[in-house]
């Protein structure tokens, strides 16, 4: 058995699930790249493959992920690759796709299943979409990524594995390649796996709105989207918007425009708020 996730930390909880029943044991793949943001057009083309990079290199340059872009590590295709050839060579192995329901996951869900067609009868799906489960205090609460469910509950989880049906593997992908034609660069889960897209700039009138009268780190900014607003993203992406933000005008900075703790903002004319 392979389980494939798309968020890095949901791979310990997995694992440590696995440690708990023997049932689940197999290896765990990540597909890391965030598939929500950026451009999709011709991804299964070389072409399409190389403007995404670009654009990666584009939002990442001069910030805290920059080395990431050229690692072997996050090259999704050699991943699938590999994946795609082990599949090949044995044919009783079965493929695992863990998702929750967020736009991240669902996205990656998409971007793969293209890669998965020819093996169709061995690619299950646990789609954990508006489930409740048990907190670490017995809570009953609804997940939205896979990294907050205790790994006893995956033990629960593991019942809802169904294979990815024909009509699926018809339908899914033309669903991406239709959102791909229209060439936007963010999108949201509006709902079971409907995304829907909007423009590059879809989140900088919430970010705007945490950038106050008195000067505050980049990092912290951040911070306080993440944590408070409804629709999140990745840092590296709110990053690049900050910076983009800044190029508009409007915005006083101090310091380097470069990592997220390198450099303050605030609103251009604001004064300053005295502390006692």
């Amino acid at each position: 058995m392979i389980h494939i996730v798309f968020n890095e930390p949901d791979i310990a909880v997995l694992k440590q699930a696995i440690e708990m029943d023997e049932s689940l044991q197999g290896e765990v793949l990540l597909i890391r790249d965030d598939y929500a943001v950026g451009p999709i057009q011709d991804l299964y083309r070389g072409e399409g493959r190389e403007a995404r990079l670009t654009w990666w290199k584009e939002v990442l340059a001069g910030g805290d992920y920059e080395s990431k872009i050229e690692s072997s590590e996050v090259d999704d295709y050699k991943t699938v690759a590999e994946l795609v050839g082990t599949l090949r060579r044995n044919p009783e192995e079965i493929v695992w796709i863990w998702a929750a329901q967020n736009k991240h996951d669902v996205s990656g869900y998409y971007w793969l299943l293209h890669f998965m067609k020819e093996f169709q009868a061995r690619i299950f799906i646990l789609y954990l979409n508006n489930l409740p489960f048990l907190n670490e205090k017995g809570q009953l609460f609804y997940p939205t990524w896979l990294s907050t469910i205790p790994p006893k509950e995956y033990l629960k989880a593991k019942k809802l594995a169904r294979p990815i049906t024909l009509s699926e593997f018809e339908v899914d992908p033309d669903e991406w390649l239709k959102l791909a034609a229209e060439n936007k660069g963010v999108r949201i889960l509006e709902g079971g796996k409907k995304l829907t897209q909007y423009e590059y700039d879809y989140y900088d009138a919430d970010l705007r709105k945490f950038i106050t009268a008195d000067w505050q780190k980049a990092s912290k900014i951040i911070h306080q989207f993440q944590s408070k607003n409804k629709q999140t993203t990745g840092d590296a992406y709110l990053l690049w918007r900050l910076k983009t933000l800044v190029a508009k005008g409007g915005l006083e900075v101090q310091g380097e425009l470069k990592n997220m703790k390198d450099f303050e903002l605030k609103l251009t004319g604001a004064p300053v708020t005295e502390t006692a």
